[in-house]
């Protein structure tokens, strides 16, 4: 009998979702043994390093998953040796088929590669590219507060920070710990729920990113590929003001993306958002919407300022054939949560500008996936 209750406790751990490696402990094969003494569990579990994330976490979840039997657990984490862990690395790379190489694989390197998940058509994620037309925007706050929305709303969410030059999102998203490298897999840190990669961590918060286009476009390929994701249901892309390299590479990289531009209500803001709408239609990209920020100011009487203009966000809309999704208002907690890495949608999630990012996300979750249409691919 003691037997048999183990075997079906081991037999619900095993199902358990690791919150780093995003996959069951069974498919991991990572959950090493169960014990059951008068209703405490004692679980051994393997990891891929002795900084381990992540442990409140996953004893919360052993636990809700253990049965009423069950009152307390104890982990215990065991250190992968370096051969497991390039192991699992391979494990959760095969987890996505190979392909055949391209014209320079033939030339250079393996004669096999990995593919981008992203852009296969059986892929579930919607690729989400946020965009603007120059800087000082707040693109990169919109993306952190909308993935975190997200989150919170039962969605499986990532970032990919491609604003090379510029990138910010380790920081405004809370990011305590480095990507956890797995041979030549690499797993991307998870805060506030959403998993995220930037270049941010691998090179020096000081250090300048002086790259050509080549080099951009072979960062945000191995982001897409060397990265195990984990296929969550939405991946934003927090692009780089602009229509330069690493936008053109992200559009070619990621043809079924849909891009949702960020603009601000003055004219000017709105007039060079315009370009990242010809680009998106130029690359046969369609423009889901767009995010007016700084709309407005409100003061103690309720009375609204708006010292960037009016109208912007919905003449830009107008322009590019699409809808105006939201108006975030201009708010000092909102950038305070961005400097601290606390987002105002975690740290006030009942606030007003944090309803107002979970109606945009319900909004955004609530669009249907598009279809992407190419004359090439039509049956005569």
């Amino acid at each position: 009998m003691k037997r048999s209750v183990d075997q079906a406790l081991f037999a619900a751990l095993n199902e358990v979702v690791d919150p780093v490696l995003f996959h069951s402990l069974r498919t991991l094969g990572t959950l090493r043994e169960t014990k059951l003494r008068r209703g405490v569990a004692e679980v051994h579990i393997g990891v891929p390093g002795p900084d381990y994330p992540a442990e409140s976490e996953l004893r919360r979840r052993l636990l809700a998953a253990s049965g009423e039997e069950v009152s307390e657990i104890v982990l215990n984490l065991v250190d992968l040796t370096e051969d497991e862990r390039s192991a699992l690395g391979a494990k959760l790379a095969e987890s996505t088929p190979m392909t055949a190489p391209s014209a320079a694989g033939r030339d250079h390197g393996p004669t096999t590669e990995r593919p981008n998940p992203f852009a296969d058509r059986s892929s579930a994620t919607r690729v989400l590219a946020i965009s603007s037309g120059k800087g000082g925007v707040g693109k990169s706050s919109i993306t952190v507060n909308l993935a975190v929305a997200l989150a919170q709303a039962g969605h499986s969410v990532g970032i990919l920070d491609a604003d090379i030059y510029g990138f910010s999102v380790p920081g405004m998203l809370g990011v305590r710990y480095l990507p956890i490298v797995l041979g030549t897999t690499i797993i991307p840190p998870v805060a506030q729920g959403v998993r995220c990669i930037s270049i941010g961590f691998f090179v020096d918060e000081e250090q300048a990113i002086a790259w050509r286009g080549p080099m951009l476009h072979r960062a945000i390929e191995q982001f897409l590929v060397d990265v195990h994701w984990g296929a969550p249901e939405f991946l934003l892309i927090d692009m780089p003001p602009g229509t330069g390299d690493i936008a053109l590479s992200v559009v070619q990289q990621l043809p079924r993306s849909e891009i949702y531009v960020v603009t601000t209500p003055q004219d000017s803001a709105e007039r060079v958002a315009k370009r990242m709408g010809s680009l998106a239609k130029q690359m046969k990209i369609p423009v889901r919407g767009v995010i007016e920020n700084m709309s407005y100011l409100e003061t103690p009487d309720g009375s609204r300022l708006t010292p960037f203009g009016e109208g912007g966000g919905q003449r830009l809309a107008n322009a590019l054939g699409t809808e105006l999704l939201a108006t975030i208002p201009l708010v000092e907690q909102l950038r305070i949560g961005s400097d601290e890495g606390a987002p105002i949608v975690a740290s006030d999630p009942e606030g007003a500008t944090a309803l107002i990012f979970a109606a945009l996300a319900h909004r955004i979750a609530g669009l249907a996936p598009t279809r992407i249409f190419r004359k090439e691919l039509t049956l005569s």
